[in-house]
């Protein structure tokens, strides 16, 4: 376990030299100075930006003058909120639909089901999310339109996750405040995570089927267990090695898609504002958004590199 732990350490060092190199290079290309440095080397310069970085100093945002750790750690819980609901979503469902469509392999749910997951693979996030605005939103009025929470709920922020903080205000309105969060952070969930979960499921079907084929699933069958006790117990455990590594290329997913979807829901996430920093050549906004970004989903794919290691023991070997 200290050998892999070492391995991804290492990895995880070098995307990060990587991700810094190419931020400080970034940053160098715009037209205002974010920092002063006192070296006139290239490699010295990188390292006081790397000092910079440590010390919470990310620069300083030209159109709101004021520091942009400060508005980024402001924008920063709306949307982990909503990336975590939606990454649920994905994972229930895809994992829900995978199965179901290798339980009926060839009949006509498993075709069924391929087809809605090729159909949500293929549809583009931007009309999936208006499509749901308009059926839900304005024509059932069943959901908001945007925003993160009605106007008439003053929730004081705490922890800035809206979820948590209108429950936390339970004293003034109950559970009100909590289920209006909740009905505004559905849409804009379900959009994001439409294309992860279609992936997922046809993944999972994919994996379950082979691992289906394999001889300890025969003699499994031939003790006479059942078809839900094989799948559950004995074969979806081998089966989601491979979907936990697909899973974190689908983080890197929804972090794309979060931009679009943020700015069609009206939410107040890092998304929409990075698309207002580069709408407004605002360069520090943007190289600390997107250092922030890309330094999540390196933590997330991590995370399940280790979670996949340890559920499988031929990973940890060095290749």
């Amino acid at each position: 376990m200290l050998k892999l732990l070492i391995r991804h350490g290492t990895t995880l060092l070098i995307s990060l030299f990587g991700l810094t190199l190419l931020t400080f290079v970034l940053s160098q290309r715009g037209d205002s100075a974010l920092h002063i440095y006192q070296s006139q080397h290239f490699m010295g310069q990188y390292l006081e930006y790397l000092e910079y970085l440590l010390a919470g100093d990310w620069g300083y945002s030209s159109i709101h003058n004021r520091p942009v750790l400060y508005d980024f750690l402001q924008h920063f819980p709306a949307t982990i909120e909503l990336v975590m609901l939606a990454l649920l979503f994905a994972i229930i469902f895809g994992l829900t639909l995978g199965i179901m469509a290798a339980n009926r392999r060839g009949k006509w749910l498993d075709n069924t089901l391929m087809g809605v997951t090729l159909a949500g693979y293929s549809m583009p996030i931007y009309w999936w999310g208006m499509l749901l605005v308009l059926l839900f939103s304005l024509t059932l009025g069943w959901t908001p339109v945007a925003g993160r929470i009605d106007y008439i709920y003053d929730v004081p922020p705490v922890t800035r996750f809206m979820l948590i903080d209108s429950l936390l205000s339970q004293d003034q309105y109950g559970f009100d405040a909590f289920f209006n969060a909740l009905l505004h952070l559905i849409l804009p969930a379900i959009t994001l995570s439409t294309i992860p979960m279609a992936i997922i499921a046809r993944m999972t079907r994919s994996s379950l089927l082979g691992v289906l084929k394999a001889e300890y699933i025969r003699t499994a069958r031939s003790k006479g267990l059942s078809q839900q006790r094989i799948i559950w117990v004995h074969a979806l455990r081998n089966a989601l090695i491979p979907i936990l590594t697909i899973s974190g290329v689908q983080v890197s997913i929804i972090m794309s898609g979060v931009i679009i979807t943020e700015y069609i829901f009206a939410w107040p996430g890092v998304g929409k504002w990075l698309l207002e920093a580069v709408s407004r050549r605002d360069f520090a906004s943007i190289q600390a958004g997107i250092l922030a970004l890309s330094l999540l989903v390196i933590a997330f794919n991590l995370a399940l590199d280790l979670l996949a290691s340890y559920m499988n023991p031929r990973l940890r070997r060095p290749s």
